[in-house]
């Protein structure tokens, strides 16, 4: 049987562990903690402080693993472990808070760093009125027309699913060569 390592990362309240939640088959290891910032608390009240960890059989002879990093800076010393042994990696960014595409785009060229794997760029909340335009946000986070980026509602299955099998295809091909 075959394991793929993907990482979803991406700024604070992207929604990352709502993402791995989504499509998981078994219950996301979760470390979720009260927040203590007031400044964030007004985002949500509890944030991810090592990782989430989920799981997606695709057939008898594949296998997802899907690690979600911490969104916080003070976290971002698990970043470096987590994409450790990664095939993928999506970077999920929250299309109605423009204030987090720089952090996004930071993020996005760290994971780069680590390894020269495939990724994705996910544009989470386009269900949302004030979200953003894809090709805004392409834009805005300085990406070539090759990056992939692809809308997506990581509360919906179905976008999450569209996101995953786009990263895996690039995975894919990527052990192909």
């Amino acid at each position: 049987m075959q394991t793929v390592k993907m990482v979803v990362t991406g700024p604070f309240s992207a929604g990352k562990t709502q993402f791995i939640q989504s499509v998981s088959e078994i219950d996301v290891v979760a470390t979720e903690r009260k927040i203590s910032s007031a400044e964030e608390k007004s985002v949500k009240s509890a944030t991810t402080v090592a990782m989430d960890f989920g799981r997606i059989t695709v057939d008898e002879d594949l296998v997802l693993y899907l690690f979600g990093t911490p969104g916080q800076k003070r976290f971002d010393f698990m970043w470096e472990i987590l994409s450790e042994g990664m095939l993928g990696f999506i970077v999920l960014v929250d299309s109605t808070r423009p204030e987090t595409f720089r952090e996004a785009r930071s993020i996005l060229e760290t994971f780069r760093a680590y390894a020269p794997t495939p990724f994705v760029v996910a544009a989470n909340k386009q269900d949302m009125e004030d979200a953003w335009d894809l090709e805004d946000m392409r834009h805005a986070l300085r990406l070539d027309k090759n990056t992939k980026m692809l809308p997506c509602v990581a509360t919906d299955k179905n976008t999450v699913k569209t996101v995953l099998i786009e990263l895996l295809t690039g995975v894919l091909e990527n052990m192909d060569s």
